[in-house]
């Protein structure tokens, strides 16, 4: 965990790969490693200053392993409870969910967080 005042983003891997065609299905584990490294290596557009990045794998995406500036979380089961579990736990911290599940963003905005669809921090489609 990093520092209490720094905004802790919450990306839902599935949802964000998912909102892509490219090809994602055949590979879902290698789609949420091309996720968390993009996420690595560009952070969150708009946001500077202290950003901690958990991405929340489920799934056959669960073996991802985490990356400098990434922190990787394997839900033990749902991954949209594991990321309202997350946003919880912040307490009074800055929190950004990146999904575009209306559920899910009614329950962490309940809680607090604000949220941002897949298009805040996907990468350009891959093609094949």
């Amino acid at each position: 965990m990093e520092d209490a005042g720094s905004l802790l983003v919450i990306v839902d891997a599935a949802n964000v790969v998912g909102s892509v065609p490219d090809g994602w299905w055949r590979d879902r584990r290698g789609a949420a490693e091309r996720l968390r490294d993009h996420l690595a290596a560009q952070g969150v557009p708009g946001h500077e200053g202290p950003v901690e990045i958990v991405l929340v794998v489920e799934g056959a995406a669960r073996g991802v392993e985490p990356v400098p500036g990434v922190r990787v979380a394997a839900a033990p089961g749902s991954g949209d409870d594991h990321m309202v579990a997350l946003v919880a736990e912040a307490g009074d911290r800055p929190v950004l969910v990146v999904t575009a599940d209306r559920e899910l963003r009614r329950r962490v905005e309940e809680l607090g967080a604000d949220v941002a669809g897949p298009r805040a921090v996907r990468p350009a489609p891959r093609r094949g």
